[in-house]
Parts: structure tokens; C-alpha cells; sequence
């Protein structure tokens, strides 16, 4: 006999419920691709004092970058002071502005034995100096570099200009920072994207002088499809693809987010798996409950067979009795209850041999053609 087979789904399929789920999500980028380094012209007063000032800088940033994404330090005294400033752009997560930070860092040090020097990432910024430089919005360094891969028409220039003029406009009022994004006219999926930021230490009125004079230096790369100005106290970029990292809504990160659908669907699993075990290890008793049930009659009809107290078998002889237990174990006796009831007169207790927890053995009587002709001294009738 075959036995039938109950399956419980596995965690592979579960898995792939879970991935069919499509979020709509776009991973981060640190941006951490160097743009530019510049190196100060003046060298090092005390290298014993100046190398662990530095390093000791460095250090104070990088605790408050990894809680702000931005970050100022000020170690020790006289010609070896050192003043250093680190900045992410507003569209980096925290985590992906720890790892801009951490190539800063490392890049920086290359102006080693000069003791100042800046250094612009996609994704950050970071200077250092002797002196307090923190309210600096221009200089002599400041400069735009253009992109070269394509030149763009005069419909995608317009759109540039646009969203320059709307990041200059928006980032005062927004703590430094703004995004834009205009639509190239009569275009589809053609468009223009700017980030422009200020640096934190900067007041309004600096910061919206630093935006105008980067706006006015960067729009000089067009037709160029991309353009960055790196000025002394604020950062620009435009270009045709969207370089920008897409910002959280109702004002949760985009991790948070991702960890609460991850969360609930995977709590939805854990009780499809458990309510799926527990309707199989059901079934499961339920089976062998009934497969109990009935090696139970057998026996007991075996054993009503067997007792030759009960049992006459001067007709069947014992020869006879292991026939019949191997027929019972080879057929399906199932009969109607007309043909009981005729074979056992209506069930009368003068037929009746024995009664145990399974049911009654009776005598019954021989019906033309019927399986009782062959053996009409014992029936077991289970119960209802």
C-alpha cells in the first residue's frame, strides 16, 4: 500500500516568497571618489607636535561624523594648532558618510609635511589648517571642474541653469543643503539633477554668497553634461545622471524602513512555518491514531479466532482459522448493515460470544453466496 506523503514547505520556498516581495528601494552610494586635493604652501612648525595634533584631530572628527555627518576639532596650541572641518553632503546616510570620511582621511595626509590642505570627495568634504578657517566662503582655490564625456543640448542647458538656480535659492533656509531636479523640456526621461552645499559653520548670508559664486562658476561647464564647483566654503554638482541618493519619506531613513518590511515579513513567515508543522504533526496523529484503531480490531479479531473456547472449529479447523486471519488481513470486509443485520438475526444476544472495547463477536448465519458460507461461526462487529 502506498502511504500517502505530507510536505512541509521549506525555508528555501519561504525564502523566495520573502524575494518575490519586490521593495522598491535603491541602495546608497558613499560617493567616495576623490575630485580634488590641494596641499597648503606652508610647511610644518614642529613635526613631534604637528604629526600627533593632526592625528588627534582626525580622531575627534571622525567620533561626531559617525552620529552628524559633520564635524570640527581644534588640537593644540600656537604654530601647531590644528584646525580641521569634515562635512558630508546631505543625501548620504551616516553610514555611507562614515566611508567618505574614512577615504578623506587618508588621502589628506599626502600634504604631509605642509601643514594645511583640503580635499573634495563626491560624497564629502574635508579640510585642514593652522588657523580658524571656519567662516571662510571664498578664496583663491576656489575653481570648477568640468565633465567632457558628451556636450548637451541647449534644452538640457536650460534645465541645468533652472535647477542651479533653485538649489542656490533653497539651500540658506534648508541648513546649507539642497537637491533639485528639472525635466528637460520635450523630453521623457531626460533630466537635470544639482546638490549644492554649504558648510555647516557658515551663516546664511555666507552661505547663499558661496552658492552664488559656485553657481556662477559652474554653469561655465555647460554644455558640458557635468560640472562641479569646489569653492572655499560650499560645494556644487550638476550633471545628466542622477548621482543623488534617494531621501527617506515621512521622515525615517531608508534603512529603518527596509529593517521594519524585513521584520514584519519575516514574522509572517515564522507563523506560516508554524502553523504549517502544527496541521502536519495533526494529520500526522490523526493517521496513526486511525491506523492504530484498526491493527487493534484485527488483533482482537485474531484473538477471537484464535480461542478455541469461543470458537468451534470442528467444520473450519485450525488450518482454516490461519485462512481466515490472512484473508482479513489481505480483504476489506466492509459489509451493509441489511446483511449484519440478517446474518446476525438482528443482533440477537443468542448470537452474541463476547463484547470487548472494540466491539461484539457474533455467531452469524450462512447466506447463500456470502463470505459467512465459508466461515459462519464468528463476526466482529465494530461498534456503530
Amino acid at each position: 500500500m502506498k502511504k500517502a506523503v505530507h510536505s512541509i514547505p521549506s525555508l528555501s520556498l519561504l525564502f523566495l516568497l520573502v524575494i518575490s516581495l519586490r521593495l522598491e528601494t535603491t541602495v546608497g552610494e558613499p560617493r567616495a571618489k576623490t575630485v580634488n586635493i590641494s596641499c597648503g604652501n606652508q610647511l610644518e612648525h614642529n613635526t613631534t607636535l604637528f604629526v600627533p595634533n593632526f592625528v588627534a584631530t582626525m580622531e575627534n572628527i571622525s567620533d561626531q561624523m559617525r552620529t552628524s555627518g559633520f564635524g570640527i576639532a581644534i588640537v593644540g596650541s600656537g604654530p601647531d594648532t590644528n584646525f580641521g572641518l569634515a562635512q558630508c553632503y546631505g543625501d548620504l546616510s551616516l553610514l555611507d558618510c562614515v566611508l567618505c570620511y574614512a577615504e578623506a582621511r587618508t588621502v589628506l595626509p599626502q600634504c604631509f609635511p605642509h601643514n594645511g590642505g583640503r580635499i573634495f570627495l563626491d560624497g564629502c568634504f574635508m579640510r585642514a589648517e593652522n588657523y580658524s578657517f571656519f567662516e571662510e566662503y571664498k578664496g583663491p582655490g576656489d575653481m570648477a571642474i568640468c565633465g567632457n564625456a558628451s556636450r548637451k543640448s541647449s534644452r538640457f542647458q536650460e534645465s541645468a541653469k533652472q535647477a542651479i538656480l533653485n538649489a542656490v535659492a533653497g539651500a540658506p533656509d534648508n541648513n546649507g543643503y539642497a537637491r533639485a531636479k528639472v525635466l528637460v523640456s520635450g523630453s521623457v526621461n531626460e533630466s537635470a539633477y544639482v546638490l549644492a552645499d554649504c558648510w555647516r559653520t557658515l551663516n546664511k548670508s555666507s552661505c547663499r554668497a558661496c552658492l552664488e559664486n559656485a553657481s556662477a562658476s559652474v554653469i561655465g561647464c555647460l554644455p558640458w553634461s557635468e560640472g562641479r564647483a569646489l569653492n572655499t566654503g560650499c560645494f556644487m554638482r550638476y550633471s545628466d545622471v542622477n548621482f543623488l541618493n534617494p531621501e527617506p519619506s515621512n521622515g525615517r531613513s531608508r534603512g529603518s524602513i527596509i529593517a521594519m518590511v524585513v521584520a514584519i515579513v519575516s514574522s509572517v513567515a515564522v507563523v506560516v512555518v508554524g502553523a504549517t508543522i502544527g496541521v502536519y504533526i495533526w494529520k500526522h496523529k490523526k493517521i496513526q491514531k486511525k491506523r492504530r484503531g484498526i491493527n487493534s480490531r484485527l488483533e482482537l479479531l485474531n484473538i477471537a479466532i484464535a480461542d478455541c473456547s469461543i470458537l468451534d472449529f470442528t467444520r473450519t479447523g485450525s488450518n482454516d482459522a490461519v485462512k481466515m486471519v490472512k484473508t482479513l488481513h489481505d480483504s476489506s470486509l466492509n459489509f451493509k448493515y441489511s446483511v449484519l443485520e440478517k446474518a446476525t438475526g438482528s443482533f440477537d444476544n443468542s448470537n452474541k460470544l463476547g463484547q470487548g472495547g472494540f466491539g461484539t463477536v457474533y455467531k452469524v448465519t450462512c447466506l447463500d453466496m456470502s463470505y459467512f458460507c465459508r466461515y459462519p461461526y464468528v463476526l466482529l462487529d465494530i461498534q456503530n
